[in-house]
């Protein structure tokens, strides 16, 4: 029993000092008093991250105390592992100010493809995708009516959706099965990157209300977990089902383009962020933007029906090459 005791006392004791994290070892340090296996690792008992900038007080250093031109400050992120992020500028050589994206993910969309293109369904799992996504437009049009920029909202967060699901589920397919894919897990999440970029370029333009984020969070919970179960049964349906959203998307950034011809909507200034991406002349209005979206949206529907018209054949997704880089 005194065994215990005299236990439990020297773990009152020394507990704080063994398992703190930071505040116990600086103490000891600050009395002069260091673990000994301290001296044996000197370099692996304190963080990096102090002792880079104990070093930096020792040398005199006032590199962090410095100001960006602008008024900005910019916090120096000390690390032990000497990740440095890139400095990159643009082609006229100005910094590039833009972290969601590299000036090598940048592109001129292609506004001539055919924006009216349909497909026909004709089997009953086509019927089936098509009446879903004409369902689904009737709440959205009284919801949203002609407020065009918070409906790019919500249908950029459900867009986003499908790339991302069906790149993840052919990625561990490939891992699965030790095979490559095709280019099809690249190609998908490249769509799923380009709908969030459409999104982070709308955000610009027009703020979410409160009651419309609830129902972002609803929709992209129902739609992510529908899709997912969806892609697993049936991957030709999966993919009609979205060629059929994209259609959809074209019609909406239509109606968009109309109210902005005729003068309804204020033709605002092009965001930065999207005379960056797509790379946009200087002087780009809103009419600009909401142009080479509605391109990317047709290209989006192209390669989704695509897809599906090669699952439809009996082929594999792998065995037919992958339309990167397709905008």
């Amino acid at each position: 029993m005194s065994s215990r005791m005299a236990g439990a006392a020297l773990l009152r004791h020394l507990g704080p000092r063994l398992f703190a994290v930071e505040p116990a070892v600086s103490g000891l340090a600050a009395r002069g008093v260091v673990p000994a296996a301290a001296r044996i690792l000197p370099a692996r008992m304190f963080s990096t991250a102090a002792k880079d900038g104990a070093g930096a007080e020792e040398h005199g250093s006032t590199d962090q105390k410095k100001k960006p031109e602008g008024g900005q400050s910019k916090k120096a992120i000390v690390s032990y592992w000497g990740i440095q992020p890139p400095k990159l500028v643009k082609e006229d050589g100005t910094e590039w100010r833009w972290a969601c994206f590299k000036p090598w993910d940048t592109y001129t969309s292609d506004t001539s493809i055919d924006v009216t293109k349909h497909h026909e369904p004709s089997s009953l799992p086509d019927k089936a995708a098509y009446l879903i996504v004409k369902s689904l437009r009737v709440p959205m049009d009284l919801f949203f009516q002609r407020r065009h920029a918070s409906h790019a909202l919500l249908l950029e967060t459900v867009a986003a959706v499908p790339g991302m699901v069906g790149g993840m589920l052919l990625h561990l397919r490939s891992l699965r099965r030790f095979e490559h894919s095709g280019g099809w897990v690249k190609a998908l999440l490249e769509e799923a990157e380009n709908e969030r970029m459409h999104l982070m370029t709308f955000l610009e333009v027009t703020q979410p209300r409160w009651w419309e984020r609830a129902l972002v969070l609803a929709a992209q919970g129902v739609f992510f977990n529908a899709y997912f179960v969806g892609y697993l049964v049936s991957p030709k349906f999966a993919h009609r089902v979205v060629g059929y959203l994209e259609e959809e998307a074209v019609h909406s950034y239509t109606e968009y383009l109309k109210d902005l011809e005729a003068g309804v909507i204020e033709n605002t200034p092009a965001p930065a962020i999207a005379i960056d991406y797509w790379r946009l002349p200087a002087d780009a209005k809103l009419k600009d933007v909401v142009t080479v979206v509605r391109a990317d949206e047709a290209h989006h529907r192209d390669v989704n029906h695509f897809a599906s018209d090669i699952h439809y054949q009996g082929i594999k997704l792998k065995d037919t090459p992958a339309p990167l880089g397709y905008h």
